[in-house]
């Protein structure tokens, strides 16, 4: 019912930057929190960013903050992560995903929809 298509990974060089994003389908995208994760080989998932239903409210991983933001438009069914001055332990699978749970928290936990993931790569 509800799929979630990355798009915007790539190669790119330390210090640079990409913007991911991740469209949804369905009817109730604003009332999802949206969330991007990232697994790197070996590691364990890794909640990067999350965003309210209404975007009012946002939290980022100590890892990413200062350097990541997300951002959603909900006229558009659109969530965002803009990365910027990369680093080459940024490098993972980034993956979008949408939990229907209501309230906020900063967490892992309740995402129930995701996307298929799209390579993030940065060389030193």
């Amino acid at each position: 019912q509800v799929q979630l298509v990355e798009s915007g990974g790539g190669l790119v060089q330390a210090g640079g930057s990409l913007r991911l994003s991740c469209a949804v389908s369905g009817r109730s995208f604003s009332s999802y929190r949206m969330g991007w994760f990232r697994q790197a080989p070996g590691k364990e998932r890794e909640l990067v960013a999350a965003i309210s239903g209404s975007g009012g409210t946002t939290g980022h991983a100590e890892s990413v903050k200062g350097r990541f933001t997300i951002s959603r438009d909900n006229t558009k069914n659109t969530v965002y992560l803009q990365m910027n001055s990369l680093k080459p332990e940024d490098t993972a699978v980034y993956y979008c995903a949408a939990a229907p749970t209501p309230g906020w928290t900063f967490s892992a936990r309740g995402y129930a929809y995701w996307g298929q993931g799209t390579q993030v790569t940065v060389s030193s």
